[in-house]
């Protein structure tokens, strides 16, 4: 009998999402051909309500468009006798297993060798990704602390896919007839292995179809039920559509598919998305992968208009996302970053009188945020004030921004109460303000 900590469902329901096609020259002369797989979803803090589980909707949908099903999904803490019971359960219902989680640096990373020691198939230190972590880190390998180090080790039988994203490889280990397959656990190192590199070898090692024709979606501002109801009130549907939604940190996507990809296919879906974006335009922000951050910085950078930032609720996240030295970001003409409004009055060289109870928190961050953009010339400014209750229970910020044109806006963005969930939720609901005033 499984531990009380281990819980596992079959499922039913099979869905797909929006991907680039990925093209090798070993896979493009293989047959296509169904593909069932089990998924094993590691995480304590999965079990103890944390985060939600995103892995299984995710996979589930991704790999449903190359024929693939998922028979069961298995969620289990970070513990050797469960991940091995997972297992277990998983290889008597699949040839292939994908498993999450458990390949970083830390001490409780224990997929890597839990894995060897299931499958008795023995790591080996790989050299590709030796160099390839010391020239990330700008180190010998001799230099390279023993617990980045570690995440190098590779099965002897099998091998590993690339992370572009991130330090811990995919593993690979081949079972004769079966292969388990463990994925890193963070989203925005899975997500992109899974269509780029998992979904080539699946093609090469069990023959799986090519990618169908495939639509995107992306909302801000507005419920994952709203949308769903409004496309159902007012866009047709054909049966052969499969759709799917995601919701994370108060982003929405939607997501339609087409088995075939010929231009009539292709041609179908264009016609969905003018059709849901007659009635959702004004939370619609993209219709591709776009991330709403290269949105923003895009109509911002097309309108050759700066921006400074005065964050101290957001704690220098949305810096973070609009600039942070990625290619194609915004360069800020400035950016604030303090604790509390009585820190920032200081940073900002502001008179003492901004700090008085007679001065309300929308009128000392109007001032604030004014005061940005005398300092730095920043036609667009955003002053993001503290986290605080509101009347309700919950948590509110105060936000302002300054548009070029001189007119202030004030907004109230609610939040909710605990975990990093808060972060990513107050930042996309800002830059989804900011992306509106863009327009």
């Amino acid at each position: 009998m499984m531990k009380n900590r281990l819980f596992y469902w079959i499922v039913l329901c099979v869905v797909v999402i929006e991907t680039t096609p990925v093209t090798r020259a070993e896979a493009t002369a293989v047959t296509a051909k169904p593909l069932d797989y089990s998924l094993v979803i590691t995480g304590g803090e999965l079990l103890e309500g944390v985060y939600p589980d995103a892995h299984t909707h995710f996979i589930v949908r991704a790999l449903r468009s190359l024929g693939c099903r998922c028979v069961s999904s298995v969620l289990v803490d970070d513990n050797r006798e469960d991940i091995q019971q997972a297992c277990r359960f998983s290889t008597n219902r699949a040839a292939l297993v994908i498993v999450t989680g458990g390949l970083g640096p830390t001490p409780n990373d224990i997929t890597r060798q839990t894995l060897s020691e299931f499958t008795g198939i023995p790591l080996t230190e790989s050299p590709e990704l030796l160099d390839v972590l010391g020239k990330r880190f700008q180190q010998s390998k001799d230099q390279l602390p023993p617990n980045l180090r570690r995440q190098t080790k590779v099965p002897v039988r099998g091998g590993y896919l690339k992370n572009s994203l991130g330090t811990a490889a995919g593993l690979v280990f081949e079972m004769g007839s079966a292969a388990i397959v463990a994925l890193p656990g963070p989203p925005k190192e899975l997500q992109p292995m899974v269509t780029d590199e998992l979904a080539p070898w699946l093609r090469q090692r069990f023959g799986v179809r090519d990618w169908g024709s495939t639509l995107t979606l992306r909302f801000v501002g507005v419920g994952q039920s709203v949308i769903d109801q409004t496309i159902k009130d007012h866009v047709v549907i054909a049966p052969d559509v499969i759709v799917t939604s995601l919701f994370d940190g108060s982003r929405v996507d939607f997501f339609f598919a087409l088995p075939g990809n010929q231009p009539e296919d292709r041609a179908r879906l264009r016609r969905l998305a003018e059709g849901v974006g007659e009635h959702l335009s004004d939370s619609l922000y993209a219709q591709d992968a776009t991330s709403l951050e290269e949105v923003v910085a895009k109509l911002m950078r097309a309108q050759g208009d700066s921006l400074v930032l005065v964050e101290i609720g957001s704690g220098g996240s949305l810096s973070v996302a609009l600039g942070g030295g990625k290619s194609g970001a915004l360069r800020l003409t400035g950016t604030y970053v303090a604790p509390n409004e009585s820190a920032m009055a200081r940073v900002l060289q502001m008179a003492s009188a901004t700090e008085a109870p007679s001065v309300s928190r929308q009128s000392s961050l109007e001032t604030m945020v004014l005061r940005a953009s005398q300092l730095t010339g920043g036609k667009w400014a955003v002053a993001v004030g503290s986290i605080e209750p509101d009347p309700t229970g919950g948590r509110q910020v105060a936000l302002v921004i300054k548009r070029p044109d001189g007119q202030v806006v004030r907004r109230t963005v609610k939040l909710p109460n605990a975990g990093e969930i808060v972060g990513r939720t107050l930042a996309t609901q800002i830059l989804g303000q900011l992306w509106k005033q863009l327009r």
